[in-house]
């Protein structure tokens, strides 16, 4: 049995749209019985089963996956579903806005995944560590317009074929980074927003995808 290792959760996203998804869901069901002594009053309150994070977010994927647009890494819809061998690591710049960071690709598509460092399980690799430059992340970012706290910043969809020369150039950006990543490559499973998405600049036919993960597991 192949078993999954969550890595990296984005509760923000989660929280955003499970109310849309699902207004009931996570209501609980409370008891307040109080007793009453000659000095003493004790109140028990009963709450219904915790709604974990892991819980929340399996009820956004399963919406997604039934009912939302879910494409692939290769076709991508608004959101888009993968599991490949990718290298991820956190770029340090400043640890309140740290920014971690997931690249792999396809035969036809580079794909990199951004988030917030707050929603990582654990411990995250770091870049310093491994060579990675944070130079080329920074440029990226400010290419894209978006700020190291990648996964709370819905940017506007680039559509294939309407790419403009700030879009051509992030693209650039988004394929040279996740070429140079060096941290260990990892078998990994996400569900992500789409952020950018078109034909890499480098006149090769192969496309380039952005975008910040919902989730992403570690897969054995």
């Amino acid at each position: 049995m192949s078993l999954s290792y969550y890595v990296y959760i984005s509760d923000s996203k989660v929280d955003m749209l499970l109310p849309q998804i699902d207004p009931g869901f996570g209501a609980k069901r409370q008891t307040e019985v109080g007793v009453n002594l000659s000095v003493l009053s004790a109140k028990r309150t009963t709450d219904g089963p915790p709604n974990d994070r892991i819980t929340r977010l399996e009820a956004v994927v399963r919406y997604l996956r039934d009912h939302g647009d879910l494409g692939t890494v290769d076709a991508p819809g608004q959101y888009f579903w993968g599991s490949l061998r990718m290298r991820w690591g956190s770029f340090r710049d400043d640890p309140a806005s740290s920014l971690v960071f997931f690249g792999g690709r396809t035969e036809d598509t580079v794909v990199a995944l951004g988030g917030s460092n707050r929603h990582v399980f654990d411990h995250v690799p770091d870049a310093e560590a491994h060579g990675v430059g944070r130079s080329m992340m920074s440029s990226m970012l400010d290419g894209l317009g978006i700020t190291s706290d990648l996964e709370d910043e819905y940017v506007a969809d680039a559509v294939d074929g309407d790419l403009d020369r700030v879009d051509r150039a992030a693209l650039g950006r988004v394929e040279r980074a996740v070429a140079r990543l060096r941290w260990p490559a990892q078998n990994v499973e996400f569900v992500a927003k789409r952020l950018l998405h078109g034909e890499s600049p480098d006149g090769t036919g192969t496309s380039v995808l952005l975008g910040t993960p919902l989730y992403a597991a570690v897969v054995d």
